[in-house]
């Protein structure tokens, strides 16, 4: 069990308009399509200059747009702030179904990447030569934006789960650092015994810390085949999260606080 990197970083960025590479926005009228191109074209096209959208919350990429514009003078970087998260895919769903107003390039979380893909409302990076990069990125993250049909998205980073423990709380009590599941479990027993107002974890319901759970446990409640999505919570890595994580919620073993507030 563990606390995570928030959820709101982790993501890719990914291309929704056929001309992105070709540093034309989105509705600009151009009839060229990216089909034809390469990694030869993606250099004229940042010589010749022009301008290009980014819908993005990650602050960083500020500053990695400003290095991008100083590299490539001629090309104009508008970095939109959309809203994080599902606010942003909300206004990105509308603005591909009205044909207008999408941006040449988004952050999508890993997560999130496939509605998407699924919709093949993305471009297939590879033609521009996305797969010379993949040995700059970890397995997890670089096959979590590629798929059978192409490379969907560029990855940001990574969020490996861990372990936080609070050293002086588990001294106090004399909770052994636990080091499995059933440990865990216990350790949240005897947490909560000794001191009512502690709490080994929290949850209210975080779909992105189940699904790593799930995953961790080796369970894969989730096959796609095309479009076609099936969803089983049978399988025995599954039932193993469920299991252990009932536990906690029967002997109340887990503060309802939400994460990521306060």
């Amino acid at each position: 069990m563990s606390n995570r990197t928030p959820r709101r970083a982790l993501g890719a960025l990914t291309v929704l308009c056929a001309l992105a590479l070709t540093v034309t926005a989105c509705g600009s009228g151009s009839s060229d399509g990216a089909g034809d191109s390469g990694p030869k074209d993606v250099t004229a096209a940042l010589e010749k200059g022009g301008k290009v959208t980014v819908w993005a919350w990650e602050p960083t990429l500020k500053k990695v747009a400003e290095d991008f514009e100083k590299k490539y003078p001629k090309v104009d970087v508008e970095l939109v702030n959309a809203g994080t998260g599902d606010k942003q895919y909300t206004a990105l769903q509308n603005a591909i179904a009205a044909g207008s107003g999408t941006p040449d390039v988004a952050q999508v979380e890993y997560y999130a990447l496939g509605q998407f893909t699924t919709a093949k409302t993305v471009e297939d990076l590879s033609p521009y030569g996305a797969v010379t990069y993949a040995k700059s990125f970890t397995p997890g993250p670089w096959n979590a934006v590629q798929g059978e049909d192409g490379i969907h998205a560029l990855p940001m980073d990574s969020g490996p789960m861990a372990f936080f423990y609070n050293k002086k709380v588990f001294d106090k009590h004399g909770i052994k650092v636990p080091t499995t599941w059933d440990e865990y479990v216990e350790a949240a027993r005897a947490l909560h015994k000794a001191d009512p107002k502690v709490f080994i974890t929290n949850d209210t319901g975080d779909a992105g810390a189940t699904t790593s759970l799930i995953w961790q446990a080796g369970g894969r409640p989730y096959h796609s085949r095309g479009t076609s999505i099936d969803v089983d919570f049978g399988d025995e890595g599954t039932q193993k999260y469920t299991a252990t994580w009932q536990k906690l919620l029967d002997d109340k073993l887990v503060a309802p606080i939400s994460s990521w507030s306060d």
